[in-house]
């Protein structure tokens, strides 16, 4: 009888996107790098922005998608704060750019072991417009995808 294969998981990326669901994925990732002492990555994707008004200018865009991803570092910091991660390594990243492709990339990057995203996190029309994030990210992922549910709708 053959002997089962052991996971070797050093590194895991979180996307978070600072809705209830992504912070229900974010704690059972928090659980996962306990377990196995790997490195905590939470990313955020600040996506592009276009301009609503055909004289808005380029240095307005600029400048609001500067905030927005100061705003993220701020909220993405006190979160890992509040974690108190008990000695594990973590950091955060805040990226720019479509949120599938962004996580995927960063996960390539950073040689992440294991990615763990919410099922659910933009809702209504905004998410039939756009499809769903973490089924792009499961289909095109280079690593292993840990989906987490809404809390509540387990088994």
């Amino acid at each position: 009888m053959a002997s089962t294969p052991r996971m070797h998981i050093e590194r895991i990326l979180v996307p978070i996107d600072f809705s209830t669901n992504s912070m229900h994925a974010l704690a059972a990732a928090l659980s996962l790098t306990q377990r196995f002492g790997a490195e905590l990555l939470l990313l955020h994707v600040v996506e592009p922005v276009y301009a609503a008004e055909p004289n808005m200018a380029s240095a307005d865009l600029t400048t609001l998608l500067d905030a927005q991803e100061r705003t993220a570092d701020e909220r993405l910091g006190r979160i890992l704060a509040s974690l108190g991660t008990h000695g594990q390594h973590a950091r955060i990243l805040v990226e720019c750019g479509v949120p599938a492709q962004v996580i995927m990339e960063v996960a390539r990057r950073t040689a992440t072991d294991l990615i763990v995203i919410a099922t659910h996190g933009r809702t209504g029309l905004s998410r039939m417009l756009i499809g769903s994030v973490a089924e792009r990210v499961v289909r095109r992922a280079g690593c292993p995808v840990l989906t987490v549910p809404p809390a509540g709708k387990q088994g």
